[in-house]
Parts: C-alpha cells; structure tokens; sequence
C-alpha cells in the first residue's frame, strides 16, 4: 500500500462568495481514479481540520488553515466562522497519487442532519472521525446509524493523537465495544500526547513520521504490538475472503496485496471497518490517511449498481463514463451573486458543459452552462464529469435537491434523497416595513437549499411558521436571510390553534335595534344552536312563513360564520356547530342585510355562552426512538406532558420506540427537551392527529390570557 503522491499546488487564499477560478481547472479523471469520501462524526472532532489537512498536504491549498481563526477552506460561511462549527456540507476535492478525492465534511451538530444525509447519499464511504481523547460519543453512535441504515462502507480515523490525555487503544476498544470486531487498526500511532511522530501501517509493517510522512523503521519498542495488530487485521480481512480465510487457518504467510483486497471486500460487505490514526491539526498521520483511501476503499466503479426508475420498470445504473446519464441532485444552494448552485454526482454516463438535460423529477429541459468543481467557496471549470464524480453547475431553472437529470430519450429517476420531518416550530414576523415584502421570497429561497427546513402559513393563527431541527438550526436560517438577502425577522413561539365547540343546545333569540335619525337598523333572529360533532359547521334554513325575508337569510349566515371565526371564550375558531334560523321578524324601513348580519353574529355570540362552550386543544401523534438506556426518563418526562404512551417497541441496536399522543401545547419545544434527557441521541417525529377538550384549569388560563390580550389589544 506504498503511493508516492503527486499534489498540485493552487493559488491559495481566495476571497468571495463561490469566487470562479480559472488560473488552474482541476484535470478530469476516469471513474476508476475516483474516490468519494464524507467526513462525519461527533461535533468538536476535527472532521473540517482534517479535510484542511488533507487539502494542504495535496496541494490544493499553499496555508493549512485553522477552525478557530476561520481560515479553512470548508468553513467559509460567515456564520460558521463565527460559530466555529460547520452548518452545511462543504466540498473539499484533492488530488492524490494520481487519483482525485471528493471530500465531503459534513456538521457534527444534530440540528444539521439534513447536511448529513446528502453528503452520504453522495458519498461511496464514509470516515467516521474519532476524538483519541474523548473516544466515542453521541455523534459518533450517530454517525455509525446514519451510515449503518444507508449501508455505507466506512473506516475510522483517530484524531487529535497529539492532545493532552489522548490514548488510541482506549479509543478502539470503545469503537469495538460499541461497533463490533470488525474494526481492526491499519494505523497505529507512534507516542501520543508530546509524543506522537507518526504512524504505522500495520499491513506494511512500515513507519511513516512527521507531516511529510517521511517513511523509517518501526520503534523496536512497538514489534509486538504492530504484529498483535496485522494479525487482527488479517483476522478481519479474511472474514470477507475464502481463500485468504484458508490460508490464515493454515498458517502461510499473507501478503500486504492479499491483506488490501480482503479489506475492500470486507469493508464492501459491511464485515471490516480499517482504523486510521493521526493529528489533523499538526498535519501528522493526514497522507497515510489519503494513501489507504485510494488503495484500500472503493472506488465508484467498485460500488453496486443504482437501481432507478424508467418508463418500463426498473434499470439497473452502474458507475459507467459510456452508460446512459443519470446525475443525482444531493444538495442545492442559494447564493445571492451567483443565484441557485446545484451540487450533482454523476451516477452513470458523462454530464457535459453547455449541454441540455431533462429534470425526469420535473418533466423539464434543463440547459447547463459551465460545469465546475467545487472547493468550499471556489468553483473550477471542467468540460466534464464522468460517472462516480461530483460538481456543480449555477442557475438551474426548476431543478431542486433529490432530482434526476438524465436525458430526454432515456428518462430515469433515481430514488429521492429522505429528509427526517423537523419537529422544532416558530414564528417568524418581519422585525420592520422593508423587511415585509422580502420576508416571503427570502424565507421560500432558503428553505430551498435546505429541505429540513419547512416554511408553511397556519390558516388558523394566520402565523407564517418555520419548522427546523431545532433551535440553533431556525436561528442559523434567520442568519442567513439577513446576511444572504438582506431581510431582518423576529423569530418566537408560535400560538397553538386552539379551537372551540359546544356540548349543549340552546334556542338563541337576539334583536338588533338601532336609532340614530333618519332610518334606523333593525333585525331580529331566531336560531338554534348545538353540537354537529365530526360535521364541522352547518346552517339550515328552516324559515317557514316569510319571518325573515329570503334576500337576509345569506346576510344571517354570514354574521354566524363571522361569529364562528371569532369565538364565545378565547377568541378561538368554532368548530362542529349546528346552527339554524327558524324565526325572525324584519322592519319595512329600517331592516337591511347589515342589520340582520349583526343580528345573526351576535344570536350566535349569545347563545354559544349558554350552549356550555369548551376549549379544544390539537393532540399530535409522535414517535419517539430512544435509546433503552433513557426509556424511563423519556416516559417519566412524557407524564408530565399530559402525554398518553400507546407502546413501547424494541428497536435494532438497543433503541425502543415510543409510540404516544401529546397536546401541541406540551411539545411545543420538545426537540429542546429530549435532546436534553438523552444527550442527543433521541429522535422523533410528531404530526397532528385530533383535537380534543382542554381540561378546565388549563382552559381557564388559556381564555383568561387571551381575554386579557383583547383588552390590550
């Protein structure tokens, strides 16, 4: 597994949003020399030092740049220098041993999970990064299920081998004792801590020492350990491969061929999981890193077909520059210079610059301009992408993230990206008068670049409502618009949609009865009011003898419709009324349509507060997935919620499901509150399921404050 690498340098530093770069175009490469890797794991691990690193000891940039003073290549978003964490998935392409590596670093952060799940769609295999110091944590349990469910290929790598505490061995009896046996160092680190020179490849049996990876002996001191090590690497690559299972039992020597072919068999198979180790920050261990990812990974040719959709049924897409083109749409960005950045990875075929393609997703002709490569905020023009690569290209009319762009004559769709719900909502109100005409556009323009986040108006309480992961995820976007377009907004909880209704009947008799000089107003309605449950409203005309004139029966209906919006105890909508006009009496003078709309508002308003009115509160449905550990909190924090738990179902690797219903007004913030019980590992989905009466203590606060905020009103 010896490569001697071959960096290009570039011209370094750049400044802009996705500046275009032209001095240099990264050169094109076959599907074979290809490599697609994302970055994931615990937030504060090293992912985007360790992408910098890997663009540094490549070429690719002339300075290795820094996490905390903003410097590096994949957090270039003033936001994310500011916050010192990655928000959205950056691009990082290096060129390596005649071979490019599409580095994808992806947040650590949970609110960013949507980051997450289209790097790994675009992604042949993942590097999951380990902290030596803290081991494994939330992230990284994370990491591996997000990786485990897309049935990603993937390796470690030890960071921070240079920190105060840091101890490798400790790091992978944690991953093995989380993960299973399949992981098997291919690195291990010379020193740690002060310390730590280098590594050594133990399927090589050779050291490799300093930031160049400057090759030398392995310390005397460390022969046993590197043996115990090839050994257990062999073990786990014979697991994978008959042949190399038989000779291991017999005893006969296995070569470092034999040991590379096993682990790309094994790792295909999801049976070997390779352990790296190094120091991205001192750029230590970084090229041994780059070195096993072109020898030992698959490269996009070595990946199982795609199955995608065609008019007929089902084809199956292998990583073919000759095939037919389908490219894959895994992220869109909106940039106020360049406008939408559609980010693609070529599944089959070879996408060409200045061409037309057809969106299969949207039935629509799509011209491409200039294709480019994208690093981090810098854009390098290529003529092509062959199949297995991964670019960009600006100013798509119609095509959005999860779409298939292939050709007219031979439509495909690949299988749209899924994006988890967001469960954490609010409200969000223009903060002066020239932010209210942009706050629309604005809003609708970054949740296009980022599907988990949900932008809808609530016909109710008339609230525009944002929906994220949670709460730094709404907060981040609130950034961005005013940053990206320049719109300031105000961002708070929103009202819960209460509802009103009756439980009794009543006969309502009102007379509206004005004086003022000249002519004067005068109507008067009789109705009947009760509960039509699961019938929402209904009027019935049931007026016998001309008592109330047919031209006023509409205006009737509506002052009863208007009284139904506005609500007998909080202000709230009513809902499944009965109401019906059966007697009246109109005035030759002084009636009018005006005159008998007040009278009908007003008879309902009256007789609702006779009908014993109720507040309804919406329930939602959630499905909670935690983990054993945190089961009795979770539903001990539910009861508190007003929650009813329906089951609890055992769930792959020691999570349980919980299925229950919880008034909206309870889970409100409850994104906040179960990352908070279970350190970040719980999840859910909620959705309305009914409304229901709001028991009376509650409900008495909830007229009492919005009788209050009408009379401040």
């Amino acid at each position: 597994m010896i490569l001697t690498h071959a960096g290009n340098a570039s011209s370094g530093e750049r400044e802009g949003s996705h500046n275009q770069e032209s001095a240099r175009g990264m050169k094109e490469y076959k599907t074979e020399q290809i490599r697609n890797v994302v970055l994931l794991g615990h937030g504060g691990t090293g992912k985007t030092s360790l992408a910098e690193a890997a663009l540094f000891s490549s070429g690719g940039v002339s300075r290795l740049g820094k996490v905390d003073d903003g410097s590096t290549t994949s957090d270039f978003e003033p936001d994310e220098v500011k916050r010192k964490i990655s928000l959205s998935l950056a691009l990082i392409p290096c060129e390596w041993a005649g071979h490019k590596i599409n580095i994808i670093d992806t947040p650590g952060y949970a609110d960013f999970v949507g980051e997450v799940k289209s790097g790994i769609r675009a992604a042949d295999f993942g590097a999951i990064v380990v902290d030596a110091v803290s081991g494994v944590q939330v992230g990284t349990e994370m990491a591996w299920m997000h990786a485990e469910r897309a049935k990603l290929p993937r390796v470690f790598f030890v960071n921070r081998m240079d920190r105060e505490n840091a101890n490798f061995e400790q790091a992978v009896a944690q991953l093995q004792a989380k993960f299973g046996k399949g992981i098997a160092p291919l690195m291990l680190p010379i020193g740690s801590q002060d310390s730590f020179t280098g590594v050594v490849n133990v399927a090589e049996n050779k050291a490799y020492t300093g930031d160049k990876g400057a090759a030398a002996e392995v310390p005397g001191d460390m022969a046993a350990a590197v043996a115990a090590a090839r050994e257990q690497l062999i073990e786990a690559a014979a697991e994978a491969d008959d042949d190399l299972l038989s000779k291991y039992l017999e005893g006969e020597e296995i070569s470092e061929e034999e040991i590379t072919a096993g682990l790309k068999k094994g790792m295909a198979a999801g049976l070997v999981y390779p352990v790296f180790a190094g120091s991205a920050a001192k750029n230590i261990g970084v090229s041994k890193f780059l070195d096993g990812l072109v020898a030992d990974c698959p490269s996009p040719a070595e990946m199982a077909p795609q199955t995608a959709k065609n008019n007929g049924g089902e084809e199956e897409l292998k990583a073919d520059a000759s095939g037919p083109l389908a490219a894959f749409v895994f992220k869109t960005s909106a940039d106020p210079f360049v406008g939408r950045l559609t980010y693609l990875r070529v599944v089959s075929g070879t996408l060409k610059a200045d061409t037309h393609v057809w969106n299969a997703n949207r039935n629509a002709d799509e011209r491409l301009g200039q294709l480019s490569v994208v690093k981090g905020k810098t854009q390098e023009h290529v003529p092509a992408l062959a199949a297995g690569d991964i670019g960009a290209v600006a100013k798509l009319g119609q095509t959005v993230t999860g779409d298939t762009l292939c050709t007219k004559e031979h439509q495909v769709t690949l299988a749209e990206l899924v994006f988890p719900r967001p469960p954490f909502n609010v409200a969000v109100t223009p903060k002066g008068k020239a932010d209210v005409e942009k706050m629309g556009p604005s809003l609708h323009r970054i949740a296009e670049e980022d599907p988990t986040l949900l932008v809808h108006r609530d016909e109710y309480t008339g609230e525009t409502i944002i929906s994220g992961m949670g709460e730094t995820h709404v907060d981040v976007a609130a950034e961005r618009m005013k940053r990206k377009f320049g719109v300031e907004v105000d961002l708070h909880a929103p009202r819960v949609p209460y509802r009103e209704t009756i439980t009794g009947y009543v006969e309502s008799e009102y007379i509206h009865k004005k004086q003022t000089g000249g002519h004067g107003q005068y109507a008067r309605v009789n109705i009947k009011v009760e509960p039509n449950k699961g019938g929402g409203f209904q009027f019935v005309d049931a007026v016998v003898g001309g008592s109330v004139p047919r031209n006023y029966i509409p205006a009737v209906e509506k002052g009863v419709v208007e009284a139904m919006h506005e609500g007998a105890l909080a202000h709230c909508p009513m809902v499944d009324v009965k109401v019906t006009l059966f007697d009246g009496k109109e005035h030759p003078v002084d009636s009018s349509e005006m005159a008998f709309k007040l009278a009908g508002s007003l008879a309902l308003k009256q007789g609702a507060l006779k009908a014993n009115p109720v507040l309804l509160e919406p329930v939602y449905e959630l499905k909670i997935h935690v983990p054993e550990s945190n089961t009795g909190d979770v539903m001990s924090d539910l009861n508190g919620k007003r929650a009813k738990v329906h089951g609890m179902t055992p769930d792959d690797g020691g999570m349980t499901v919980i299925d229950a219903e919880a008034p909206l007004a309870e889970v409100l913030r409850y994104a906040t509150d179960l990352r908070s019980i279970t350190q970040g590992r719980g999840t859910f989905e909620m959705q309305f399921h009914h409304y229901e009466e709001v028991p009376q203590h509650i409900a008495q606060k909830v007229i009492s404050e919005a009788q209050k905020g009408a009379a401040g009103g």
